[in-house]
């Protein structure tokens, strides 16, 4: 099963990308929790690392909640991923094989090898576009498909 941790913290970045390009105040946990049909301690956790990173400024209180900590245009989809994932690589191997092969005998160095080559493509492919990017593709989406936007 694919990690869907990068997926919901970009979603939760681009809710608050168009809530302040949209004058809105900052969104509270519950607030972002509704609109990814998720729990808010769900919520909370994915923007910890966002705001220990300094993408997401969060305020506590009746009236706080999550507010983007720079411009959209200063936000890569790199940085986003990276808080997401943090050192969890994009491929694992099972642990513990035996050595009875040289597929068991040498997988984890080959996965680790493919590992680092898909990263270094992801973070490249994310590293160029930013959240200014993204909300930019999604109001042109909204204008080609307005019911659904």
């Amino acid at each position: 099963m694919l990690d869907i941790r990068f997926s919901r913290a970009l979603q939760v970045m681009l809710f608050l990308a168009m809530a302040a390009d949209n004058g809105a105040g900052p969104l509270s946990s519950a607030e972002l929790a509704h609109k990814l049909n998720a729990n808010p301690s769900l919520v909370r956790k994915l923007l910890v690392p966002l705001t220990d990173e300094g993408l997401v400024v969060c305020v506590k209180g009746r009236t706080g909640g999550a507010r983007l900590g720079r411009p959209t245009d200063r936000i890569t989809l790199a940085e986003i991923y990276r808080c997401a994932v943090g050192d969890k690589p994009l491929f694992a191997t099972s642990p513990g094989a035996e050595p009875v092969c040289p597929v068991t005998a040498h997988a984890g160095e080959y996965f680790a090898t493919l590992t680092a080559e898909a990263e270094e493509a992801v973070l490249a492919s994310l590293g160029d576009r930013t959240l200014a990017d993204g909300v930019s593709e999604l109001r042109r989406l909204c204008t080609d498909h307005p019911r659904q936007g």
